[in-house]
């Protein structure tokens, strides 16, 4: 039996994999765990999970999963916006397309641990990217046609919901917010992502669909 582990950056992340991630790559000899990202380990007292602060952390917690011989490839559902500077792969990015600038990132996090089982994911831009594409499943929880309607028309400028770009003020989450401020991140995020399904993510996300196939190839050699 082979095991993928994930390792969340949050409880949004968590949910995504519990509830839409994990059935989807589950079979009959591949199980799915995953874990929130440990940002404290206080003596005595309980961790405090969610949330990158730097890279250093990130990196413990990563060798130290890949301590357990159980996993057969351990990745990440980390966010690409908002990541510290000090990841490995950061301040050398490439001027390309986001898509470019991304892997170049995820290529120098996998050089940096040197485990062949690592297999690093940041979401282009933000998990908020895969809510944006789901713009009429929002608009039916919402009951906002035309709040539907401004979703479809930001991923439609940007030219793909990958494509809504890192801003501090213009990133998918930001922009999610200023439309619906009621937009509750760690349980209406899921629900449309639940709704809309992993095979629509896949082919309008080229980067998702990158790290889909790039998970089953690493399963499928460690038969």
């Amino acid at each position: 039996m082979r095991r993928l582990h994930i390792l969340c950056e949050g409880q949004t992340e968590e949910t995504v994999v519990r509830e839409v991630i994990e059935p989807y790559l589950r079979s009959s000899d591949v199980y799915v765990t995953w874990s929130i990202f440990t940002t404290k380990r206080p003596a005595g007292g309980p961790s405090h999970r969610g949330g990158l602060s730097t890279w250093g952390r990130l990196a413990s917690e990563i060798r130290l999963l890949l301590g357990d011989s159980s996993i057969t490839v351990l990745t990440t559902m980390l966010d690409y916006y908002g990541l510290p500077t000090d990841v490995p792969g950061m301040a050398t990015r490439p001027s390309g397309s986001p898509h470019d600038r991304v892997t170049h990132v995820e290529r120098a996090m996998a050089d940096s641990i040197k485990d062949p089982r690592f297999l690093p994911h940041l979401v282009l831009h933000e998990l908020e990217a895969w809510v944006l594409l789901g713009h009429d499943a929002l608009g039916e929880l919402t009951g906002d046609d035309a709040l539907a309607r401004a979703v479809q028309a930001i991923v439609t400028h940007a030219r793909g919901a990958e494509l809504v770009n890192d801003g501090a003020s213009t990133a998918p989450s930001k922009r999610l917010l200023r439309l619906f401020p009621l937009y509750r991140k760690t349980s209406d995020g899921p629900l449309v992502i639940a709704e809309i399904g992993i095979d629509a993510i896949r082919n309008a996300c080229p980067h998702a669909d990158a790290w889909f196939f790039a998970v089953h190839s690493a399963l499928k050699q460690e038969a």
